[in-house]
């Protein structure tokens, strides 16, 4: 009885770091969508890593390549934050969109912390659409 308490307070202990960094993750996130649909490319450029900003110089290449690369991000209908982990030393948040036409489209988030906060260093969509998620 105690090895499997010990075993379930392990794994919760591991989880804790994930999960205390989940909602400033998703808030970065969220607050970066949310310019999006305002077409703040100046708020959600502010929201991308140094590595991501150095890479389009200006928001307005930025936004130009959401626009055009990541409709689903630019113009979201429904966005569900799913899973945050920790892959190669890097953190991994997964999000659900569904689009303005109803297709769902699951995509990663690496986030960095450079500085005190959090910033996107990178979007990957996931190949295939979420099935009942």
């Amino acid at each position: 009885m105690r090895s499997v308490l010990f075993a379930g307070v392990s794994v919760f202990l591991l989880a804790v770091p994930a999960i205390a960094q989940k909602e400033p993750v998703t808030g970065v996130i969220s607050s970066q969508i949310t310019a999006f649909l305002n077409d703040d490319f100046n708020a959600a450029f502010a929201h991308a890593s140094p590595a991501i900003r150095r890479i389009f110089g200006t928001p307005e290449r930025f936004g130009e390549m959401v626009r055009q690369g990541y409709p689903m991000v630019w113009r979201p209908a429904d966005v569900r934050y799913l899973q945050l982990r920790e892959m190669a030393g890097s953190l991994w948040q997964r999000v659900m969109i569904t689009d303005t036409k109803g297709r769902v489209h699951l995509l990663d988030y690496q986030m960095v912390k450079p500085g005190s906060e959090w910033k996107i260093n990178a979007v990957q969509l996931l190949n295939g659409q979420a099935e009942g998620a």
